[in-house]
C-alpha cells in the first residue's frame, strides 16, 4: 500500500470525470477514438463501446452524426493549432441541447459534453466599467461578489488571496445568514498544496457538482494516464471530496485571480446541497473576475504611481538638504527624522565607525553595535531585511522589543558604516480556520488502496499567537530604503556639484570628439580623393622624369593611402560606440574562414598557416562581429609573418554560459612594460612599429566586445600572443 503526502497527490489524473460530463479522447494525428468515460453510451447511441477503439468518429454515423456535422469538428484542425486552448459549440443530441467543447492537450484532442441548463434567476448588470470607478481595494472584491450572486448565487461566496507563505486569507465573503462567516480567517498551505494552485493557474474555473455523486471512469486500452487538467468535468481528488465533507458542503466552484500570470487568488463559492452551474454561466463568471483583477491591477498601479510621485518629491527635499553638508555623517544626522519615517520604521541609528546616532525608539547603543557587528559579520547584500530579527536572534543577541524588526543599508563596510531601521514587537494574532491536524487514512484511487494525510475535520477557530516580529515590512518600505541609498550614492562626496559639472562638460566633450571623428572621416574623404589622384596623374606624366621624383610622388600617393586607411579606422571605432546593434545567435565558422583566407594573401607570406578547429555560435551583432574577428585575425597573421613557420590557431570552447575564442599565433608578443597601452586609440607597441598599422583595430574590438557584453584580454609572451574573446552563450 503505497503513501501519499496531499502536496504528491496526482490529482491531474484521476483516472474519472464527474457524472454530468461526457468525454472522448480521440489522437491528434490519426483522429480515431483512444479514450472515453464510462457514460458516453448514456447520450449516443452505442451498442459495443470496446469497438470505439482505433476507430475515427466518422465510422459510426449513426451515434455520432451530430458531432461530425458540426463546425467544430469540421474545423478540427483549425480549433487545435494551440495547446490547451478550449473553443466551445452547442450542438444537439437526441433532441436535448448540450455544450461541446474541445482543446488539444499533448497527444489527444479532447471533446467534452455538459448538458445546457437554463437559470431562470440570473440577473446580469450591463455596468462592467463599475469596477474601474471604485477607490479601495476592498470595494472591487465586495462588487465582484456581488456581481456573480446574481450569475450563480451559491450559499457562501468567498474571495481567497494568497499570502507569501503558501497559507489563504478569506478577504470578503458574500453568505447566507444561516451560515457561519469565515471572513477574515486564515487557512494553511496544505488546504490547497502546490500541485493544486498550479492547476488553478491553468484551468482557471472548476465546479465539483455533487461531493456524493459517483465518479464516471476513462475507459483506456493503454495502461497510460490520461491528463486531464483542462477538462471541465475532471473527477476531484479523495482528499479534496473529504474535505468538503468535513467542511458541510456539498458542492464547490472556484475561480482563479489572476495577476501578472501569477495565481493571486480564488473566488471559492460554496453550497449546503449539490448545485451545477451552467458553462455559460461558469464563463461569465470567469469574465467578471478578470474585471475585477484587472480593475484591481490597476487600482495598486496608480496608488504606486501617487506614493512613488510622493517619494521623489520628499527625496528631492532631503537631497537639497544633504547638498548643504560637505560630509555624509552630517547630512544624516540632520536629516535623522526624515531618513526615518520614510520607510515608516519605529526607531533609526546612524553608525559610523565609532559613532552612533539614534531617532526615535530604539535599542541600547551597546545592542546596536552587537547587531552592527552581527551584520558585518553574517550577511552580504547592501541591504538586509527581516521582520522576524527578534525571533531568529534575540537570544543570540539579547535582543529587546524594540528590535523585533530591522532593516541594515550598509554604506561602507570597511568603514562600520551603516543605517539601520528598527521596528517594535507586534502583538500578532492570525485566526486560523482550524487547528490543522493531521490524520493518516486509507482512499481508494484507480482500483488501488492508498493511504494519505486526511484533510482536517475540524473548522473551529484557532487563534495563532505570533512572538518576535514586527509588522511586516512591505515592498514600498524596502524601496524607500533603496531609494535612500540611492541618495546616498549620488550626493555622498564633498564636491558633488564640482563634479558633476565636470562630468558634464566630460560628456560634451566627449559629444564634440565623436563628431570631430564623424568630421575627419566623411568630410576629409574627398580632398584626401582629389590629391591622390592628382598625385597619381601627375606620376603617369612624368613619363622623362628621374627615379627620384617617381620615388617621392609615389611615397606621397602612399601616406595618401595610409591617412585614408586611419580615418576608415577612426569612423569604424565611432560606429562601434554608437551604432545600433542587434543580437542574436551567428554562426562564426564562414565568417572566420572568409576572413583568414584574405589575411594570408594580404598579411602573410608563402608559408603561413592558420589552423581552424571547433567554431561555436555566438550570441553577437553581425556587423560587429565581422570587425571584431578582422582586427584579431589579420593582427595575428601579420605580427606572425616574419616568422620561418607563421602559425596562427583559432578555436571556440563553450564555458557555462559563455563561449570563449582564443586567437594564437607565434609572432612577435607583446612586452610587459607596454600593456597599459593595448586597447588605446593610436598606440602601438615598439616592437610592431616596422609593421604596417595605425593602431586603431584593438581599441575597435575593445569597444565592440563591451557593447555587445562580451570581453577582450590576452596572454603574450616571446613566442607569441593568444588574444581571448568571450561572448555570451546564444540563447537555447
Amino acid at each position: 500500500m503505497n503513501f501519499v503526502e496531499c502536496h504528491e497527490e496526482p490529482i491531474h489524473i484521476p483516472g474519472y470525470v464527474q457524472s454530468f460530463g461526457y468525454l472522448i479522447g480521440i489522437d491528434a494525428e490519426s483522429r480515431t477514438i483512444t479514450f472515453f468515460s464510462r457514460n458516453i453510451s448514456d447520450i449516443f447511441k452505442i451498442d459495443d463501446t470496446d469497438a470505439l477503439f482505433d476507430r475515427e468518429l466518422t465510422y459510426f454515423p449513426e451515434s455520432f452524426q451530430n458531432i461530425i456535422d458540426s463546425d467544430i469538428y469540421t474545423s478540427l484542425d483549425r480549433f487545435t493549432r494551440r495547446e490547451n486552448e478550449t473553443y466551445f459549440d452547442k450542438i444537439f443530441i437526441d433532441e436535448k441541447e448540450y455544450h461541446f467543447s474541445v482543446f488539444k492537450s499533448g497527444k489527444y484532442i479532447f471533446l467534452e459534453f455538459e448538458e445546457i441548463l437554463m437559470n431562470p434567476d440570473k440577473k446580469i448588470s450591463n455596468k462592467y466599467d463599475n469596477f474601474y470607478i471604485i477607490d479601495s481595494d476592498m470595494e472591487i472584491w465586495n462588487h465582484l461578489l456581488e456581481t456573480l450572486l446574481k450569475v450563480v448565487n451559491y450559499d457562501r461566496m468567498m474571495v481567497y488571496k494568497f499570502m507569501m507563505d503558501g497559507s489563504g486569507k478569506v478577504i470578503a465573503e458574500r453568505k447566507n445568514e444561516e451560515m457561519e462567516s469565515f471572513l477574515g480567517l486564515h487557512y494553511p498551505e496544505s488546504d490547497i498544496p502546490k500541485q493544486a494552485r498550479e492547476l488553478y493557474l491553468k484551468k482557471r474555473k472548476r465546479i465539483f457538482s455533487n461531493v456524493h455523486a459517483d465518479v464516471v471512469p476513462i475507459l483506456s486500452k493503454t495502461n497510460e494516464n490520461i491528463d486531464l487538467s483542462f477538462s471541465a468535468s475532471r473527477g476531484m481528488s479523495p482528499v479534496h471530496r473529504q474535505y468538503l465533507k468535513n467542511s458541510g458542503v456539498s458542492s464547490s466552484f472556484s475561480i482563479s485571480i489572476i495577476m501578472d500570470n501569477h495565481l493571486w487568488g480564488l473566488v471559492t463559492c460554496q453550497n449546503v446541497t449539490p448545485k451545477h452551474i451552467d458553462l455559460e454561466d461558469r464563463v461569465q463568471a470567469g469574465i467578471f473576475t478578470a474585471l475585477a483583477a484587472n480593475a484591481y491591477s490597476s487600482f495598486k498601479s496608480k496608488s504606486e504611481l501617487n506614493y512613488r510621485l510622493e517619494l521623489n518629491e520628499k527625496l528631492s527635499q532631503l537631497k537639497t538638504e544633504f547638498l548643504k553638508h560637505h560630509h555624509l555623517f552630517d547630512s544624516l544626522t540632520d536629516n535623522k527624522t526624515e531618513i526615518k519615517n520614510l520607510p515608516e520604521a519605529d526607531g533609526l541609528a546612524i553608525v559610523s565607525d565609532e559613532n552612533i546616532v539614534t531617532e526615535g525608539t530604539v535599542p541600547s547603543v551597546a545592542m546596536i553595535n552587537e547587531i552592527a557587528q552581527w551584520g558585518l559579520e553574517n550577511t552580504k547584500d547592501r541591504i538586509y531585511v527581516s521582520r522576524s530579527f527578534l525571533k531568529e536572534h534575540g537570544a543570540e543577541l539579547n535582543l529587546s522589543g524594540d528590535a523585533a524588526g530591522v532593516i541594515i543599508y550598509f554604506i561602507e563596510r570597511d568603514k562600520n558604516e551603516m543605517l539601520i531601521w528598527f521596528r517594535k514587537e507586534f502583538d500578532e494574532h492570525i485566526n486560523w480556520a482550524g487547528n490543522p491536524e493531521k490524520k493518516i487514512e486509507t482512499f481508494s484511487q484507480n482500483g488501488e488502496d492508498k493511504q494519505m494525510v486526511s484533510p482536517r475535520t475540524s473548522f473551529r477557530i484557532f487563534t495563532e499567537n505570533i512572538k518576535g516580529h514586527s509588522k511586516r515590512w512591505n515592498s514600498r518600505n524596502v524601496s524607500a530604503v533603496q531609494a535612500i541609498r540611492d541618495l546616498i550614492l549620488e550626493t555622498s562626496h564633498k564636491n558633488y556639484n564640482v563634479i558633476k559639472r565636470l562630468n558634464d562638460e566630460l560628456k560634451k566633450v566627449n559629444e564634440e570628439l565623436d563628431s570631430f571623428s564623424y568630421t575627419i572621416s566623411h568630410d576629409l574623404g574627398t580632398p584626401l580623393t582629389v590629391m591622390k589622384l592628382n598625385a597619381q596623374m601627375l606620376l603617369n606624366n612624368l613619363t622623362n622624369g628621374s627615379e627620384k621624383s617617381k620615388d617621392k610622388i609615389n611615397a606621397i600617393i602612399e601616406e595618401i593611402d595610409n591617412m585614408a586607411e586611419m580615418m576608415q579606422d577612426v569612423l569604424q571605432l565611432s560606429r562601434a560606440k554608437h551604432s545600433d546593434i542587434e543580437l542574436e545567435s551567428l554562426k562564426t565558422g564562414n565568417t572566420i574562414r572568409k576572413i583568414s583566407e584574405n589575411a594570408k594573401i594580404t598579411h602573410g607570406n608563402p608559408k603561413s598557416e592558420i589552423v581552424i578547429k571547433e567554431c561555436p555560435d555566438v550570441l553577437a551583432d553581425k556587423t560587429m562581429l565581422h570587425q571584431v574577428f578582422l582586427n584579431i585575425i589579420n593582427n595575428a597573421v601579420k605580427y606572425s609573418s616574419h616568422k620561418d613557420q607563421p602559425k596562427v590557431e583559432i578555436e571556440g570552447t563553450e564555458d557555462g554560459q559563455t563561449i570563449i575564442y582564443r586567437i594564437s599565433d607565434n609572432g612577435i608578443g607583446i612586452p610587459e612594460t607596454e600593456k597599459h597601452k593595448m586597447f588605446k586609440i593610436f598606440n602601438r607597441m615598439d616592437n610592431a612599429k616596422k609593421f604596417k598599422g595605425n593602431g586603431v583595430g584593438l581599441s575597435i574590438v575593445h569597444r565592440i566586445m563591451k557593447r555587445i557584453g562580451g570581453n577582450v584580454d590576452y596572454e603574450s609572451n616571446k613566442d607569441g600572443t593568444s588574444f581571448i574573446l568571450t561572448f555570451k552563450k546564444p540563447y537555447i
